[in-house]
């Protein structure tokens, strides 16, 4: 039988989503459900591992794709140690550290041992791209101003990526050779410089950079201790409120950008002055990242959930083309740069990376 196709999976808390590939085309795609009611029988995440994998299989039998017929499996990657970007080999020591949870537990560490488990059974290659632990900040952007606490890189690696490499092959260059910001503007807001390829920072999307529909970004740190210590909240409150219940939840009842911009443009002046305000600190942060790379851009991309919206767009092209050609690639299909992945790999333009190569474990 010829292997001609390419399975990707990509677990979340409660679906699994998977999509057959022949190429660049999708041929099939799923989105599984898991009831709570299912996944509340289960200890931990990786104990799903069965569970989830039956679906899949059953899923493949459904729509006739024999497994004999696949080329290479392809996962969502985990919180592993921290790692470059890349197309990685899934091996023994990575599924190790996926079920440890040695970066913390997180359904996305199910996508390499989901794909493995298929893989091996084949004899074919397994493959994650570009997981939740891409670390490819300078060591000058973690410092913070206080010793005790660092920067992290922790920011929308996938999608980043994934329109990085559109961009590039779409202007016919190499990612190595050019400069870009790539805002990926979600429930989260990652804004990263990519220098000839490697995210030199980022606003840590939990913690700082602009607010978002359900995050408040970075706050006035005075401000922020007085609450802490003002006894009105417990610890667990502060966090849903940094996380969860800020931004624009916190200020308009809704985390559902579309409603908001929907009401900034009927009036509701308060819709409109927050909603503005989300802009324009997007637009801060491209600003500062334009200084991470000495001003040398070659485009600015927008991409994500928010960047169909063209009242924010309109407003960041605004504020930011002086500093270089602002691009759109509204959305993220997650399956789809896991696909192109796996392809850059198996068609030999990029060589795979082995996990146990790019970092330190001392066992």
């Amino acid at each position: 039988m010829l292997r001609k196709y390419i399975l990707a999976i990509n677990p979340g808390s409660t679906t699994t989503k998977v999509a057959i590939y022949n190429g660049e085309e999708k041929v099939f795609t799923k989105k599984i459900d898991h009831p709570r009611t299912e996944l509340d029988k289960y200890h931990n995440i990786i104990d799903q591992y069965d569970y989830r994998l039956n679906l899949i299989v059953e899923w493949l039998r459904e729509i006739g794709i024999n497994t004999a017929s696949l080329k290479a499996t392809v996962g969502r990657g985990g919180m592993l140690r921290p790692i470059p970007a890349g197309t990685y080999l899934v091996t023994d020591i990575m599924i190790k550290d996926l079920k440890d949870c040695v970066g913390g537990e997180h359904a996305s560490n199910l996508g390499g041992i989901l794909a493995k488990g298929i893989a091996d059974k084949e004899g074919i290659k397994s493959f994650i791209v570009d997981p939740v632990a891409v670390d490819e900040m300078d060591d000058i952007a973690r410092i913070s101003g206080m010793p005790d606490i660092q920067r992290k890189s922790q920011l929308h690696a996938l999608n980043i990526k994934a329109v990085s490499h559109r961009y590039a092959h779409e202007n016919n260059k190499s990612l190595n050779d050019i400069n870009l910001i790539v805002a990926h503007l979600g429930g989260g807001i990652s804004v990263a410089p990519l220098e000839k390829g490697r995210m030199t920072d980022v606003n840590n999307a939990n913690e700082m950079g602009p607010f978002s529909p359900e995050r408040t970004g970075q706050l006035p740190v005075g401000e922020l201790v007085k609450m802490c210590y003002s006894g009105k909240y417990t610890y667990n409150e502060i966090k849903a409120k940094i996380k969860g219940k800020g931004g624009l939840v916190a200020y308009l009842g809704t985390n559902d950008a579309k409603e908001a911009e929907e009401r900034a443009n009927s009036g509701d002046e308060k819709a409109k002055l927050v909603f503005m305000a989300m802009a324009y600190q997007i637009a801060k942060e491209i600003g500062a990242m334009a200084t991470a790379l000495c001003g040398k851009v070659d485009a600015i991309v927008l991409t994500g959930g928010l960047a169909y919206s063209k009242t924010l767009t309109d407003k960041l092209q605004n504020m930011t083309k002086f500093i270089a050609p602002v691009v759109l690639y509204p959305g993220e299909d997650e399956l789809e740069a896991l696909n192109e992945g796996a392809l850059r790999v198996l068609e030999g333009e990029e060589v795979e990376k082995i996990y146990e190569n790019e970092v330190e474990i001392s066992d």
